[in-house]
């Protein structure tokens, strides 16, 4: 009996061998298997994260791009009102030069019905454009005046456009 006794503990001893040795070799697969898992979740995650990474960069630069050009834009419109508000004061400048030497006057066409007394003198003028009609020579000081009021608000409508060109820019409508 005792050589029964060592045989079958000799075969329970293989058993337990066997059974650790196919659990070790479990545990083993399903680390390797796991382990593949993780590494594909791994890379499917950062795949993604590369996408939007290549996303949010080509975002980016076409705000840039558009940024850039609208800076552009201001620029040139910068530019053009710059040159627009130097032209018309320029124009100012010359038609004041122009009042204060006396090379120019300015006058004004008086209604026929109420000078009936001719209580105002009209200018005689052979350029005239308007025939027949009472004119009256304004004084040098409020044609000036008169001329620096204008320009005054030349620039103002010169500065609306630019605004209102901006404004059209700015919110896409043309």
């Amino acid at each position: 009996m005792k050589i029964d006794a060592v045989k079958w503990g000799g075969v329970l001893l293989f058993i337990l061998v066997l059974m650790a040795g196919s659990a070790w070799a479990a545990w083993a697969w399903q680390v390797n298997a796991y382990g593949q898992q993780l590494a594909a979740q791994e890379t499917a995650r950062q795949t993604e994260r590369t996408h939007l990474a290549n996303a949010n960069s080509a975002q980016i630069l076409a705000e840039q791009g558009k940024r850039l050009a609208l800076e552009q834009w201001l620029a040139a419109s910068d530019q053009s009102h710059y040159r627009a508000l130097t032209d018309e004061k320029t124009k100012q400048a010359r038609l004041r030069d122009r009042l204060a030497t006396a090379d120019l006057r300015l006058s004004v066409q008086l209604d026929a019905a109420t000078t009936g007394g001719n209580a105002v003198q009209t200018t005689t003028c052979t350029s005239g454009v308007v025939y027949g009609a009472h004119r009256a020579r304004l004084d040098p000081a409020h044609a000036q005046r008169i001329i620096g009021i204008t320009g005054d608000g030349d620039q103002g409508l010169i500065a609306l456009q630019a605004r209102q060109a901006y404004a059209k820019e700015v919110s896409g409508t043309k």
